[in-house]
């Protein structure tokens, strides 16, 4: 196993690595979670002989998890036995941002993403949110195949989102479990959290102080920003667009992160703006925005921007979108992978616009008829047909769905044209049979993976406005609490942008109130957070219903359980199962 229970033998596993290298089928009771991180290190096109060069760690650009986290480490570091163990510090990308000590291999890169190196341990701490270790043969590349590493992710004390990694490398110990720098691993991603909270707190005790200065009476236009957090008053709420508390948003980004920016409003804002800088000791965490309408001008109400819009401005996000524009940008194929709703077909059709796709949903017909027909019944070309005309780029969507012959008939056409223009969804599932996963491992090299959006969460308050339809002539653009954010941001988003955009619309068409929306407007599951386990479809349904009859009858439980004809110490039970013990509402006085 990849976790610190049921530790594998290693020399079978060592064994069983070097048949899959080479092809060969593979011995029973290998565990999956090994050959699935190893089928998708070939997916990725990761080489298992990958050494980099051996070089000094480049100095890092200056970020929130790095300014904190680096006393912490310095701290710690001499307690690693440093000749032949190293402490290292990732962020949400894997990217190494700090380096102390010397392991085996440790100098081979220094981006630990699963794309880049393969299976390690950062990497599946990141996944999975909790303490992971990985040993030997368990990596996919050669130079670690006689190390031993521990990783602890790094939680946001505000939205809890993963913000990195601490790990411990040593030499192979996969006889003493844990890891003999597992308690280091923890004590250093406590103390990392530890002074993140305790910096967050200082940063929102300063915009408030700072937003409650400029307010000065209820009727001025005022906006506090730090890129995390947004303070309106309910002048500026009618005064800005979504479009100027985008821009607004930019800057505070910007200028927390260090860069030099300059905030420019769009010209039809209806509004000019005064920015004041927020300091704390002599670095910028954020700006007041002071509005003004300008005279004789009345605020135009803009529709907001499309919901197939590439909205987002969150490191993972925009790291995707910038690597498929790159290699559109080149002659060849384009895989773009991603979970239903993270915006696969928005990206394709936005880096198609010029070109005027043909568009394929194998989800509407598996039979394409791409291989026996020059013509197909909805006027598609055969693939040989398509790969001769050349000129207009085929959009395939929901390649998991297509029958045997049009996979086969893809993968003659790429044979022949390997520089096809062609860009194929991909929605992962189950396991896809050979010729498919033919297909897929030779769009491998040219593939991008869209992130989840509970990946990136930050982008949720820059997508709000622009899934928001619309308002009516004279009214305000949807506004949300703090409180109703946070909860946004906390909840896991199954259904991914397509979700969160039905959620906006329904909110939006059903209010019959005033002002920003409030957390107890939120429906039940994204009100509550985030179950205390995964949940089954039935489960979700079945913890719905619950929420809903304490919600109907004012938290009483009794009269709940009554209703839902349960008993109490049912209904207590499957709370503490769906929720988590102290996620159980307050009992009704």
């Amino acid at each position: 196993m990849t976790t610190v229970e049921h530790p594998p033998a290693l020399a079978p596993l060592r064994q069983a690595r070097q048949r899959f290298l080479a092809g060969r089928p593979l011995p029973d009771g290998v565990p999956d979670d090994v050959v699935a991180a190893w089928r998708r290190a070939r997916f990725f096109g990761v080489r298992p002989d990958l050494e980099g060069p051996a070089r000094e760690l480049a100095e890092p650009a200056a970020s929130p998890l790095l300014e904190a986290a680096r006393p912490v480490l310095a701290r710690l570091a001499p307690a690693l036995d440093a000749g032949s163990s190293a402490l290292l510090l990732t962020d949400e990308r894997l990217r190494v941002l700090w380096s102390a000590g010397s392991a085996p291999g440790d100098d081979a890169c220094r981006d630990l993403s699963e794309r880049e190196v393969g299976h390690n341990s950062a990497a599946l701490a990141l996944r999975t949110r909790r303490r992971a270790e990985v040993h030997g043969p368990e990596h996919f590349l050669d130079v670690w195949q006689d190390v031993s590493a521990v990783s602890v992710p790094l939680l946001s004390p505000e939205t809890g989102q993963v913000l990195g990694t601490v790990t411990v490398a040593s030499g192979l110990c996969a006889g003493c479990r844990p890891h003999p720098g597992a308690a280091l691993a923890e004590a250093a991603a406590t103390a990392v959290e530890a002074e993140l909270r305790a910096r967050a707190r200082t940063a929102e005790r300063v915009l408030l102080d700072a937003y409650e200065r400029a307010v000065r009476g209820r009727e001025r236009a005022v906006v506090a920003l730090d890129g995390r957090n947004r303070l309106v008053s309910e002048a500026a709420a009618r005064l800005a667009s979504p479009q100027v508390l985008e821009a607004l948003e930019r800057g505070a980004r910007a200028w927390g992160s260090g860069e030099s920016y300059e905030i420019s409003l769009p010209e039809d804002a209806g509004c000019g703006v005064e920015i004041t800088p927020v300091r704390h000791e002599g670095r910028a965490l954020g700006l007041v925005a002071v509005l003004e309408a300008r005279p004789s001008e009345s605020v135009p109400s803009r529709p907001p921007r499309p919901a197939g819009s590439l909205v987002g401005s969150s490191v993972p996000w925009r790291h995707a979108v910038a690597r498929a524009t790159a290699l559109a940008r080149t002659a060849g194929p384009l895989l773009v992978v991603g979970e239903r709703g993270t915006g696969k077909t928005t990206l394709a059709l936005e880096l198609l616009d010029d070109a005027a796709p043909l568009v394929v949903d194998a989800a509407e017909s598996p039979e394409l008829g791409l291989k026996d027909a020059e013509h197909g019944e909805a006027g598609i070309p055969s693939a040989e047909a398509w790969g001769r005309a050349g000129g207009r780029p085929l959009l395939l969507r929901h390649a998991e769905r297509l029958a045997q012959p049009d996979v086969a008939a893809l993968n003659s056409l790429l044979d022949e044209s390997p520089d096809a223009h062609l860009v194929v969804t991909y929605t992962p599932g189950t396991s896809p049979g050979p010729c498919l996963q033919r297909l897929l491992d030779t769009l491998a090299a040219r593939s991008v993976t869209l992130p989840a959006l509970r990946e990136r969460p930050g982008d949720i308050r820059e997508l709000l406005p622009a899934l928001a339809p619309g308002p009516a002539p004279g009214s305000p653009p949807l506004t949300w609490t703090l409180d109703a954010l946070r909860a946004l941001e906390q909840h896991p988003w199954p259904g991914n942008v397509t979700e969160l955009a039905h959620l906006v619309r329904a909110l939006a068409s059903q209010r019959r109130v005033f002002g920003p929306v409030r957390r107890s407007e939120l429906p039940d599951p994204v009100r509550e957070g985030p179950a205390g386990r995964s949940l089954s479809p039935m489960e979700l349904a079945e913890r719905a219903a619950i929420l809903e009859a304490l919600r109907r009858h004012g938290g009483n439980k009794a009269r709940a359980a009554a209703a839902l004809g349960i008993a109490r110490a049912t209904l207590y039970r499957k709370l503490r199962e769906y929720q988590g013990r102290d996620a159980l509402p307050a009992p009704n006085p």
